[in-house]
């Protein structure tokens, strides 16, 4: 599939490349600004190889580079159609793929969380989106997700706790840190629920 600009004359110009030094995306803008009419790539980056130009981040960057079409595009549902690909085509998108990947927009460190909390409690969605990352989450159906985990701090918690309804009060945020902060990796949903049960059960007894 291509993204193209415009047309010209009997012919088109077209650029096609693979991501074998991981300079895809950037080849293909280079590209388009040098006069190609059309660049190549595929959804996540499949092809041989390494892969082609991942479509899907051409589109990104072009939205974000205010180039139109694709500047006034809706591409909130760009996460979906690549999961769907992925799904289809039996290859997983890492973890750490930019924008749609599990962990692009995912935080656990203090000093981030807190910048995203403030944002957050001002309702400034632009702000939460864009104080820790070179994308802004929200223009593509997205969110900032904080975890909790052993370089956490207080804002971490409290944020979790308020975005599912529960109160946060000291003893609670105190309890689920302290035991984030003896863990060698961040707490799941269930360890956090059970920390929270836990000192439920322990009051009412």
């Amino acid at each position: 599939m291509g993204v193209s600009l415009s047309g010209r004359g009997d012919g088109r110009l077209d650029w096609h490349g693979h991501c074998d030094r991981g300079l895809a995306v950037a080849n293909a803008i280079s590209a388009l600004v040098a006069g190609a009419e059309c660049v190549h790539g595929c959804a996540i980056g499949i092809g041989e190889r390494v892969g082609n130009t991942q479509m899907d981040l051409m589109l990104v960057n072009l939205k974000l580079m205010g180039v139109e079409p694709w500047a006034s595009q809706d591409l909130t549902a760009l996460k979906t159609y690549c999961e769907a690909v992925a799904r289809a085509t039996e290859m997983p998108i890492p973890h750490n793929y930019p924008v749609v990947g599990r962990d692009a927009f995912r935080t656990a460190t203090g000093v981030h969380a807190s910048a995203v909390v403030k944002a957050w409690r001002k309702q400034d969605a632009e702000l939460m989106n864009a104080v820790y990352s070179g994308v802004p989450a929200h223009c593509f159906g997205l969110e900032q997700i904080i975890d909790v985990g052993p370089m956490s701090g207080r804002s971490n918690v409290i944020y979790w706790l308020e975005r599912r309804g529960i109160a946060a009060d000291d003893d609670l945020v105190e309890a689920i840190l302290s035991k984030a902060k003896n863990s060698q990796r961040c707490l799941s949903e269930s360890e956090i629920l059970e920390t929270i049960e836990g000192r439920r059960q322990r009051r009412a007894a």
